[in-house]
């Protein structure tokens, strides 16, 4: 029986005293490759600041568990942000930004080991970043500096990984080797992926929750078109890849509700 390590319990969050969210209950598992999915708007950003610790709930609770895997005393959580978030421009390296990521490691006035130093290189290595660790982030392509924060979000060796929208500004060519990545990181901790990808999220994940101001939890990948309009609001188009089923989900009638919501619609490619 997996171990849960991430439990939120009537979860209600928002800004201004207005809630984005309400009634959330999710239970995330050891080694689990979680995708979260939800209409633009609908409180999929809310719901992962909640859960690293950025945003306080309005009520409800989250209950960290230690993983099973990771001896350290506490839950820890490595995070990818969306690209928006990253200034360029910020004179560091590929080497600093990945070493960035043990800082909660030290002290603010201490420095950080050789051995420190010799895991950033292992990493570098994994992340096929060889040869690019003193070049400034604002000198590399949307895929290289991917794989750099990538390699900052796991070299702490968390219990789990949360990365929002990955694909948002790399090629379909990494993309694969992306995913190759996360498939070889998920053997080690559990991974909670944030996409309006549809398509591309349901190949890769082991259960899926969809986030339109509640949550629905799907355990499994395999979805239907039905669930997802139902949870989405309006109609979706899935274009599967692979394995995944391809299959068009034609336009309805809405309802008013419906028609309120089409604006926030996502699908997959």
């Amino acid at each position: 029986m997996p171990q849960p390590i991430i439990e939120i319990k009537n979860l209600s969050a928002g800004y201004d005293g207005k809630a984005v969210i309400h009634d959330i209950n999710l239970t995330i598992y050891d080694r689990d490759f979680l995708g979260v999915i939800g209409p633009n708007g609908g409180g999929k950003t809310t719901l992962i600041k909640c859960i690293l610790g950025l945003l306080k709930p309005m009520s409800g609770e989250i209950i960290y568990h230690q993983s099973s895997l990771n001896r350290k005393s506490s839950l820890s959580v490595g995070y990818l942000p969306q690209y928006s978030s990253i200034d360029r421009k910020f004179p560091i390296s590929v080497e600093e930004v990945i070493l960035s990521g043990l800082n909660v490691e030290k002290s603010l006035i201490s420095r950080f080991s050789k051995e420190q130093h010799e895991k950033v290189k292992t990493v570098v290595q994994r992340m096929g970043l060889d040869g690019l660790e003193k070049r400034s982030i604002g000198q590399l392509s949307g895929g290289q500096l991917q794989r750099a924060l990538l390699g900052r979000a796991i070299i702490s060796d968390p219990s789990v990984v949360i990365l929002d929208e990955p694909s948002t500004y790399i090629d379909k060519q990494f993309e694969a080797r992306l995913y190759q990545l996360l498939t070889e990181i998920n053997k080690e901790c559990a991974i909670v992926l944030v996409s309006h990808d549809i398509g591309t999220v349901l190949q890769q994940v082991k259960s899926i929750a969809c986030v339109n101001e509640t949550l629905d939890y799907h355990p499994g990948s395999e979805v239907t078109g039905e669930w997802l309009e139902k949870k989405f609001h309006c109609p979706i188009e899935l274009l599967g890849h692979g394995s995944l089923p391809h299959r068009i989900v034609a336009s309805h009638p809405h309802s008013k509700e419906a028609k309120t919501s089409d604006h926030k619609c996502c699908g997959g490619h």
